[in-house]
């Protein structure tokens, strides 16, 4: 009677099939944060803990895994969501792309208002840590003005991202992004992933699913905005949004869920964005929203 053998491989083979996966992204430095591991006046150590270190170490694991041995594993993340935003194939790199870049977008320009009393103490000779002034009163002046002649006021600007957020069923982003043809700042919204740069308008997602109507498909609406940005009128691609519209980013409020729950609770929405409001970076929004003052974010 024969009897099966057992083989077991000798430890050299086994070496030589490990395949070691180099992580090739990264996530980002907030060199703001990177003491409290919070946002103060908005994120407690465990909910800084979810929208920023979990969260972000999940789509940067899941983007290398998509990238590795590919065109794009080289790449930043805003180079890779805006060629992956064309391609239905490249979906899910898309997202976690976007998503990385997204929340970065957000945390990158809050302020540590812990710090601020803190220099302000120091400033003012108190040993102890005073109040500083409020989110309005720290908007740089030229800023303020482009706000004003925009949208009659801060009040109104405030109110209108307000409301957009509120309105909002589905998680995203409220993005308030500079015309880079006319100067005009205006307020847009995008749903999920959805990105707001020109080259990635074919995953804009600025539509709620969960309110629109079912008529039509997302893929011949998908197909129809590449037809458009295709230029097919000319036979000549071109990298502007359907409409002449180059959006620039210059402010981010993120809206999914997982970065207020904790922190704020189930019906805790419209106190998050109140909080949020109160630690925006107004000198890092005026260096995208001044063009002679941007530096770019990469």
């Amino acid at each position: 009677m024969l009897r099966p053998r057992l083989r077991i491989p000798r430890a050299g083979a086994l070496l030589r099939r490990t395949t070691v996966v180099r992580p090739l992204h990264s996530v980002p430095q907030l060199d703001q944060f990177k003491d409290d591991k919070s946002v103060p006046g908005l994120l407690s150590p465990a909910g800084y803990s979810t929208a920023w270190t979990g969260y972000m170490n999940h789509v940067t694991d899941r983007l290398n895994r998509l990238t590795a041995g590919t065109e794009f594993e080289q790449e930043d993340t805003l180079p890779i969501l805006k060629s992956a935003a064309r391609d239905p194939a490249q979906a899910a790199t898309f997202n976690f792309a976007s998503m990385a870049h997204n929340n970065h977008f957000f945390f990158k320009n809050l302020v540590n208002l812990q710090t601020l009393y803190e220099q302000t103490a120091q400033s003012n000779g108190e040993s102890q840590v005073i109040d500083v002034e409020g989110s309005e009163a720290r908007i740089p002046p030229r800023l303020k003005k482009e706000l004003e002649r925009n949208f009659s006021s801060i009040e109104t600007l405030k109110r209108e991202i307000f409301a957009t957020a509120k309105a909002m069923f589905g998680p995203g982003f409220v993005w308030l992004v500079r015309n880079a043809q006319s100067q005009e700042l205006r307020i847009l919204n995008t749903y999920l992933a959805g990105s707001p740069y020109t080259a990635a308008h074919w995953r804009r997602q600025n539509v709620d699913w969960n309110t629109m109507s079912a008529s039509r498909s997302t893929a011949s609406s998908f197909f129809a905005r590449t037809a458009a940005g295709a230029g097919n009128t000319t036979g000549q691609f071109t990298q502007q949004a359907p409409g002449g519209v180059d959006a620039i980013p210059i402010l981010c409020l993120n809206t999914w869920e997982h970065v207020w729950l904790t922190d704020f609770g189930i019906e805790g929405k419209a106190d998050f964005v109140a909080a949020w409001w109160d630690v925006i970076d107004w000198d890092k929004v005026e260096k995208l929203a001044i063009p002679d003052r941007r530096d770019g974010f990469k």
